[in-house]
């Protein structure tokens, strides 16, 4: 299984949701940790050093890509001529893969710095993921890991405002290709969706949009609570939630759906 974790936002980090993700690491190993973006608040140096400590600590493979918080949003000068320096000064490039006993990760960077919130890929992105996965191991779990969600319900207040304007061309796409869920985060709250029937997709099997709450942050959405995913190497996805009674992650029984 992976620990799927979003939005830590270091620099607005709760300490005993950092000791609890820890302990469950050490309880239950994950064949991988992977984080949907947002490691920061404001893309500040010691933020991005805590985040590589806490990741480190966790003592498990790991991958991340960058969300619109670890671009600078008031240093309008690094903000348009070196976006990404500080993150790839601490987790290299912003596009890779990790490839575990059950799942091929292959990591999305969906952020722009002419856009506040909003997602954006490209078109030879579309075309270097598609690659990917026509490559991958046949018996792997294949996901892409971006920040943005690639599809919100009509009644959400986000609309498809924070959506990359290619989602769906790209979903056709990777579809072809295999894809077997997508990883977000950004919104800060727990959802899941079979996206081969919401688009239309003519996949054999479901393709999963699967969003995760914040894993750390005290910026809370809605009154929801911290949480994560995990998700096992059949494609189930378990929600967790932090009870502030226990100090402590547990099983969010309302929400759980089965792919």
């Amino acid at each position: 299984m992976i620990l799927h974790l979003s939005d830590l936002h270091f620099g607005t980090e709760k300490i005993e949701c950092i000791e609890a993700i820890q302990r469950f690491c050490q309880l239950h190993p994950p064949e991988a940790v992977v984080v949907s973006g947002d490691l920061t608040q404001r893309a500040r140096f010691k933020q991005f050093y805590a985040c590589k400590q806490f990741l480190e600590s966790l003592d498990r493979p790991y991958i991340v890509i960058p969300g619109n918080h670890d671009i600078p949003l008031y240093h309008l000068w690094n903000r348009f001529f070196s976006p990404f320096a500080r993150y790839q000064l601490f987790f290299g490039q912003m596009e890779s893969v990790l490839e575990t006993e059950h799942f091929y990760i292959v990591g999305l960077n969906s952020i722009r710095r002419r856009y506040h919130t909003r997602g954006y890929i490209s078109l030879e992105q579309i075309e270097r993921t598609d690659q990917l996965l026509q490559h991958a191991p046949p018996d792997k779990i294949k996901l892409i890991l971006a920040h943005q969600p690639f599809y919100t319900p009509p009644d959400d207040q986000h609309g498809i405002k924070d959506c990359p304007v290619l989602g769906k061309m790209a979903l056709e796409m990777w579809a072809k290709s295999g894809l077997n869920g997508l990883l977000h985060g950004h919104l800060h709250q727990s959802a899941f969706y079979n996206l081969n029937e919401i688009y239309n997709l003519n996949a054999h099997h479901p393709i999963l949009e699967i969003h995760a709450g914040t894993a750390t942050s005290y910026r809370l959405h809605h009154g929801l609570p911290n949480g994560f995913n995990v998700i096992e190497n059949n494609m189930d996805v378990h929600p967790y939630y932090f009870e502030v009674a226990r100090q402590d992650f547990i099983l969010d029984q309302r929400i759980i759906e089965k792919a």
